[in-house]
């Protein structure tokens, strides 16, 4: 998809499907932000791409395409590209790196071996019948071809240090671009695409060493009333809220994510179901404590509550498995009146 909206951006057509991004944002009140523009930009430019659908999906339901909706769409469909495009160039820059150093390592074994046949040269002259004068002149010579080496050999150290600062510059930059490629731009917490590889791996490593590994998952409780009643700026404040009191309970070795929209995600490595349910029972706790007030009025939103299902994974399961019994749990949460915890292996008992 991306590959062809690029092609068409630099054609002939670029200038009107600008316009009539710009026409359609217009059109659906959607704020033309940098964001919302790449975003509809594709949307005209490649409708029947999975962005396109999507994106008409939201309209034609009636959705508010809002800042939190721009972040899940561009979260999910635009960084593999952004990264692979970025990935693309780091790699071109550090291959043009390695053949210049490559190049600098060749010269300089050139210079190396010619100042070996310089000493080797230098070794046949000085016999015992040299005289005074030829003794001199190879002595000269030495002299020049060592000092000669020795400027060659600091130019290389150099060019390896640049080299060592360049490749280290690149590193940060590819460390950065995968950051901002699975982290969910609202919240900055881990987003779905990061939140299903570490489940995958850390379900993985229970596995193989028969570690305990628990997984939550959690859902801000009649978050839809909310945003209809005060907007949806107001529900990507309560969201951003939820976020920083499940990010400071869930730092590592725990890991936190954005799952998408009002739903929040948990993975507890190494901590029975028991621990787990405690440190839900706290963030559950300290977001219900809290009265809310609306940043552009002040307003009183009153309390915010979250529901919270929990399952510990068991011996062979597998990752898919263990979220389906976490979010039965949270269904079994609001089926039982919301602003609770439920453990899967309990309700499994109960049922």
């Amino acid at each position: 998809m991306s590959g062809d909206v690029e092609i068409l951006l630099r054609g002939p057509s670029a200038f009107s499907v600008a316009r009539k991004a710009m026409d359609e944002m217009e059109e659906h009140k959607v704020w033309p932000t940098a964001l919302n523009f790449e975003l509809w930009t594709y949307f005209v430019g490649a409708p029947d791409s999975p962005l396109g659908r999507e994106i008409a999906r939201i309209m034609g339901e009636g959705e508010a395409f809002t800042d939190s909706v721009a972040e899940e769409l561009s979260s999910a469909f635009l960084p593999k590209s952004r990264l692979g495009d970025q990935i693309r160039n780091a790699g071109d820059a550090l291959s043009k790196e390695l053949a210049s150093v490559s190049e600098a390592i060749k010269k300089a074994q050139i210079s190396s071996d010619r100042y070996g046949d310089t000493l080797a040269d230098a070794a046949g002259k000085l016999g015992d019948d040299a005289s005074p004068a030829a003794l001199r002149a190879t002595v000269q010579s030495l002299s020049a071809a060592t000092r000669k080496i020795s400027e060659e050999n600091r130019a290389l150290e150099r060019r390896l240090m640049e080299s060592t600062d360049e490749v280290n510059k690149l590193r940060e930059h590819l460390e950065q671009v995968r950051r901002d490629a699975t982290t969910d731009g609202l919240t900055n917490l881990s987003n779905r695409k990061a939140f299903d590889e570490e489940l995958t791996r850390v379900c993985a490593q229970a596995e193989a060493r028969g570690e305990a590994l628990t997984l939550a998952v959690l859902d801000i409780d009649h978050f839809k009333n909310f945003n209809d009643t005060w907007g949806h700026q107001t529900g990507d404040q309560v969201l951003r809220f939820v976020a920083s009191v499940i990010g400071r309970k869930g730092a590592p070795p725990r890991f936190t994510a954005r799952y998408g929209g009002e739903e929040f995600a948990m993975i507890f490595p190494g901590e029975e179901a028991a621990k787990a349910f405690r440190a839900l029972e706290e963030i559950r706790a300290e977001i219900s404590s809290r009265t809310l007030k609306r940043r552009s009025t002040n307003d009183d939103l009153g309390i915010v509550t979250v529901s919270a299902g929990l399952a510990q994974h068991k011996a062979g399961e597998t990752p898919s498995s263990l979220l389906e019994r976490a979010d039965s749990a949270l269904y079994a949460s609001k089926r039982n009146g919301r602003n609770r915890t439920t453990d899967a292996a309990q309700a499994a008992a109960a049922a």
